[in-house]
């Protein structure tokens, strides 16, 4: 699989001037270093909620963005945001593989760097802002095509053109789209979150949530997250 970009970005003002965030990325033509905590570059305005070793990186499929300019076709008219990779804040674009191709704790060699599949995205409100559309974030949940993060196993450089390659998957069992219909589907239930809260290769904050939904019974309420 071939990394067709390799992308970082700022912390800005978002439209309207109510947040920061670095989610428009732009495409680097250079090597970027890598560390545990992510791209040389890279910023979040947000760090509780965004970066850290956890989600180092974020990869975001071309695949999907057909799906979104049809959704807004208005917007993606009137915008260059659809035009190349960079319109979903991910750090990583690349096509043919999606949340059903890749597993929890798929380990993959990329340039000099060895990365770990964490967990899938949380979208949140601040994607709503970005295209200047209300619901993109719920849009997004709802089609489950979040993307994904890695943990750096392996600090190096990667490239634009450089490819992924697998070399380990410990968790066959949990592909992406499995993990984010227990995540996003209030009808997957106390056994399936009991069964994700166990996955060592899963972010500690994720597990955190399945278990607290096993101990409450009960969904988190997501309406601080999706609603700007």
């Amino acid at each position: 699989m071939e990394l067709q970009a390799v992308l970082t970005g700022r912390a800005a003002a978002l439209p309207g001037g109510r947040a920061r965030s670095a989610i428009i990325k732009q495409a680097r033509a250079e090597p970027v270093v890598v560390g545990t905590d992510g791209a040389l570059g890279d910023e979040q305005a947000d760090l509780v909620h965004h970066g850290g070793p956890e989600k180092a990186l974020h990869h975001y499929p071309r695949d999907h963005y057909p799906r979104w300019a049809a959704w807004m076709p208005q917007e993606a008219a009137s915008s260059a945001a659809f035009a190349a990779p960079g319109a979903f804040g991910e750090n990583l674009s690349t096509t043919g593989l999606t949340e059903s191709d890749v597993c929890l704790g798929d380990t993959f060699e990329l340039g000099s760097t060895t990365i770990q599949v964490s967990q899938a995205r949380q979208p949140c409100w601040k994607l709503d802002l970005r295209h200047g559309r209300r619901g993109v974030a719920r849009r997004m949940q709802e089609l489950r095509c979040t993307g994904w993060y890695y943990r750096v196993l392996t600090p190096g450089q990667i490239s634009t053109g450089d490819r992924l390659v697998l070399v380990e998957r410990p968790e066959p069992q949990w592909p992406l789209a499995r993990l984010l219909t227990a995540l996003f589907d209030r009808s997957a239930g106390p056994r399936e979150w009991e069964a994700a809260a166990g996955l060592s290769t899963l972010s500690p904050g994720w597990r955190a949530t399945f278990a607290e939904r096993v101990a409450k019974r009960r969904v988190e309420d997501w309406t601080s997250r999706l609603n700007p």
